[in-house]
């Protein structure tokens, strides 16, 4: 197992420990669906265009009695990267110079059609910490992910580049904040709106301009994953009772669905 995982792991267990009696934990599983729109920092190319998945599993524990402060871990595969669909001449190579594609893989046909097109795969880590208003079913969480890269891909200026796993191009962790929100949508079913961003750069890169002289000056950006995701997630264990509070006008204060939480009580 990599040695990231299981400091992840540790850090993981520590926190419960420390948090509450080994009697009173409640573990709550989960299972992940939704869609990742990216792009990447310092790439040259803007917007979160680049479609993606974000799937897997995680699993939840409450950190005090009244459950409105909780831990997740998640183990996610999602798929990152930048993509840009413009004019020919966009990426021109006369104007970032012929360094920039010296590492072109021949065997592939141009695709005039795609002039930018990064593909990043990761395995995720992310460990969050949260907190449940009870009576809206919203829930907002602040934490961080490690990720560790499974694929890459690379097109430029319609070339598909040398671009791999093991070309050492890209990082292969990826370290990364996030904040996101859950909005109850019915009983055990949420909705998460997720923002991501990786807190050290993932690639270098050297852009190199030509000038109307015949000089070149050349750039240096530090690139950076930048990601919004929309997902669906279902939690396995929990149970929900009708919520009885009611305004002057018998309207239902809050969510209709409250969580049950063992031993305690409104």
């Amino acid at each position: 197992m990599n040695n990231h995982i299981i400091r992840v792991l540790i850090g993981v267990v520590l926190c419960v420990f420390m948090t509450q009696n080994i009697d009173a934990q409640r573990f709550v599983g989960s299972v992940v669906a939704g869609c990742n729109f990216a792009q990447i920092e310092g790439d040259g190319v803007h917007g979160f265009y680049k479609p993606g998945a974000n799937a897997g599993l995680g699993l939840t524990i409450a950190l005090n009695k009244k459950e409105s402060w909780q831990l997740s871990v998640e183990l996610l595969y999602t798929q990152k990267g930048s993509v840009k669909h413009c004019s020919p001449g966009y990426f021109d190579t006369a104007f970032y110079g012929p360094a920039m594609f010296t590492d072109v893989d021949r065997n592939v046909p141009f695709d005039p059609k795609t002039k930018c097109n990064i593909s990043l795969d990761y395995v995720q880590v992310p460990v969050l910490i949260h907190y449940e208003e009870r009576y809206s079913g919203c829930t907002f969480g602040l934490g961080f992910a490690w990720s560790r890269l499974v694929r890459a891909h690379e097109i430029y200026n319609g070339f598909t580049r040398t671009t791999t796993v093991r070309s050492g191009t890209y990082s292969k962790n990826d370290w990364s904040v996030i904040a996101d929100v859950n909005i109850r949508l019915y009983k055990n079913l949420n909705l998460n709106f997720r923002w991501e961003y990786s807190m050290v750069p993932i690639r270098t890169m050297e852009y190199v301009f030509l000038l109307n002289d015949g000089s070149t000056v050349t750039e240096v950006q530090k690139m950076h994953n930048h990601m919004l995701s929309a997902r669906l997630i279902y939690y396995i264990n929990q149970k929900f009772y009708k919520n009885t509070r009611v305004n002057k006008y018998g309207q239902v204060m809050g969510t209709k669905w409250l969580r049950e939480i063992p031993d305690y009580n409104d």
